[in-house]
């Protein structure tokens, strides 16, 4: 058990915070669609109120459970996500949406796999990191095994399809290798044995190339591919330095697609502009600020690659989505953690910052 006091508070404080105003900003930029869809205009906000109130749940449990009791669980979590990835491509059990099967349905809610399996890995990869530290430089015993996990994993997520998860999950474990001390020349070489899987998993699957194209110029295609991101951008233009006023948006009204998922943020930059857009980008820099600060002052060397993977996921979600709807990326769907509608997003994106305050109470404890 932790005390409080221990806890770094800004991480905290900016977790709740940032979950809070994206309970209202679901609202705001799905009420309009969700009275003309489901005849109730807090559909959205129910079901995202009730996943917030069980992630904080969760996330109060967490805070208080030493993180070092996790170990035992990375390779079986591991394990339990890779089935999960598995089941989702059987008919029958995966939920189909808009031609990608990234969920199953439990209840009356989709679970989505892809969420859990991303915390998975990194406890992972901290996990035998930490039991294998001095190796990490070799090529065979160092790295050679984590590429064939998750080679592993990046083939089922790419099956869903799933672009976006797969992108993040690599980018994260070779960023955690980076960090534990790995060569860059191995990482390197891997990554040029990776680009011709690249290129064919990007050019040669017609709507992934497509986006490609769009993303390059989205006005040669402005009512199809180029459609998304042109209206988001348009969104950022309407709301100006100040915006028009939370509720006030009009690029949510059919005209912005996904506007209450992936493009949550664009809602934010037309309804409280770019004072609104500069504080919420502001607070997940000092979340990611606060959690290497964490990792630094972690007690062991598990906690200190668990709290860097932890930050690096959460900094690489928060910069993936910004950047495409700014146009800086192209199109993928990719949420906005702890603003984007999404119960099982939130869920283990609440379930990592506790991991994250439970390493940053260990350490200011002095490990005890």
């Amino acid at each position: 058990m932790t005390g409080r006091s221990h806890y770094d508070q800004a991480i905290l404080v900016l977790a709740v915070t940032l979950t809070c105003f994206g309970l209202v900003m679901v609202y705001s930029s799905s009420s309009v669609m969700a009275q003309g869809v489901y005849q109730d205009g807090f559909y959205f906000l129910k079901r995202q109120g009730i996943f917030a109130a069980i992630s904080f749940a969760l996330m109060a449990v967490l805070m208080h459970v030493d993180y070092r009791r996790l170990r035992c669980l990375a390779v079986p979590g591991l394990l339990c996500g890779t089935l999960a990835l598995i089941l989702v491509l059987v008919p029958g059990i995966g939920v189909e949406v808009n031609g990608a099967s990234r969920w199953i349905r439990l209840g009356g809610f989709n679970f989505q796999p892809a969420e859990a399996v991303k915390l998975a890995m990194v406890c992972y990869v901290a996990h035998s990191l930490a039991r294998k530290q001095d190796k990490v430089k070799s090529f065979k015993l160092g790295i050679l095994p984590y590429m064939i996990v998750l080679a592993l994993l990046l083939t089922l997520l790419l099956k869903q399809p799933d672009l976006g998860s797969a992108i993040t999950l690599a980018i994260v474990a070779g960023l955690m290798l980076l960090a534990a001390g790995t060569r860059i020349s191995h990482l390197f070489c891997l990554l040029l044995l990776a680009m011709p899987f690249v290129y064919y998993a990007v050019w040669h699957v017609a709507y992934r190339r497509r986006r490609i194209l769009a993303f390059l110029d989205p006005w040669q295609d402005p009512t199809d591919t180029g459609f998304q991101i042109i209206q988001s951008l348009i969104a950022f233009g309407r709301g100006g330095w100040l915006g028009n006023g939370l509720g006030e948006g009009k690029q949510k009204l059919f005209y912005l697609p996904e506007a209450h998922t992936d493009f949550i943020f664009s809602v934010v930059g037309e309804e409280l502009g770019f004072a609104g857009v500069l504080v919420v980008t502001a607070m997940f820099l000092l979340l990611v600020l606060r959690g290497f600060r964490t990792a630094l002052q972690a007690p062991d060397d598990f906690g200190r690659h668990l709290a860097f993977g932890i930050t690096t996921l959460l900094g690489m979600e928060a910069f993936m989505n910004i950047a495409v709807v700014l146009g800086l990326l192209p199109t993928k769907g990719m949420a906005l953690p702890f603003v984007s509608y999404g119960g099982t997003s939130l869920l283990f994106t609440l379930a990592s910052v506790a991991i994250l305050l439970n390493i940053s109470a260990q350490a200011g404890k002095g490990g005890t």
